[in-house]
């Protein structure tokens, strides 16, 4: 299911660019190292709650930055990194937003590619919500959950709002319809399989019928901006509710200011999908 014109005619080059955000923004490492500098400094501050087991795994973990109010919302944020980079820990500060709000942060890790079968990422997140679920309020965030995520945070976001414990979902520049990533360097690690696309391609899934924001960077790469499109498009058509909010002037990288700032306009999205 590739809704992509002319993809087949594209080359093995034009492929793999279509999808490498890092390259298409020459100072991702510079903005990277910042957040992940102001995230170690910010998880210090905050290290009541951390590393809070779901799983078997090190990285089945979960960071809770709880409000003064175990009731408050909590914003559940899946990082990305196309499923195979990065952690939790390094995205920490974008907490600060949410939390100028009242509302909690929790933090969720998950194992990685190649290290286990794509499927084994997805069905981590069935795990990590139910346990958010039951056992969030013991650490100060026992209020309603909204899944959020960017990249492939944003894919596992959308999957997350499946689970009976979340409310509603905000997903950030992610992919919906996995079939162009096999095509992509990106496959490398993943080894995604012709099941696993079918099963776990959001596009592919029944539309959920909770309120679930769309986002992107209004200068991201024409195929991010793309899957966003296409996905809000497939749930309108199904009457799912929820925006489509194109970010202006944010690239891949830059659209996550505008969750980490207090009243930044995705934390405004998640404040109207909690009404």
């Amino acid at each position: 299911m590739i809704l992509i014109p002319g993809w087949n005619r594209m080359t093995q080059a034009e492929r793999d660019a279509a999808y490498n955000n890092s390259a298409a923004v020459p100072d991702s490492p510079a903005l990277s190292a910042s957040r992940i500098a102001a995230s170690a400094a910010f998880r210090a501050a905050h290290n009541q709650h951390l590393d809070l087991a779901y799983g078997e795994s090190q990285r089945e973990q979960w960071d809770i930055y709880a409000a003064g109010d175990a009731s408050a919302p909590v914003l559940a944020f899946i990082h990305g990194g196309y499923w195979q980079r990065n952690r939790r820990e390094e995205f920490a500060s974008l907490a600060e937003g949410a939390l100028a709000m009242g509302w909690s942060v929790a933090m969720c890790g998950y194992s990685l590619g190649p290290d286990v079968p794509f499927a084994t990422i997805c069905r981590q997140m069935e795990a990590a919500f139910d346990w958010l679920a039951t056992h969030g309020a013991e650490h100060g965030a026992g209020g309603k959950i909204i899944a959020s995520g960017w990249s492939a945070g944003g894919h596992l976001a959308a999957l997350a709002a499946e689970n009976p414990g979340v409310a509603g979902a905000l997903a950030i520049s992610g992919i919906y319809e996995l079939a162009p990533i096999r095509d992509t360097y990106l496959n490398e690690k993943l080894n995604l399989t012709p099941a696993e696309i079918a099963e776990f391609s959001p596009m592919r899934r029944p539309a959920v019928p909770k309120p679930i924001a769309i986002a992107y960077g209004g200068t991201e790469l024409p195929e991010l901006r793309r899957q966003s499109r296409d996905f809000h498009a497939f749930r309108a058509e199904a009457q799912a509710p929820g925006p489509l909010i194109p970010v202006p002037g944010a690239d891949h990288f830059r659209v996550l200011d505008a969750l980490s700032r207090p009243g930044g306009m995705l934390l405004r999205a998640v404040a109207d999908l909690l009404k």
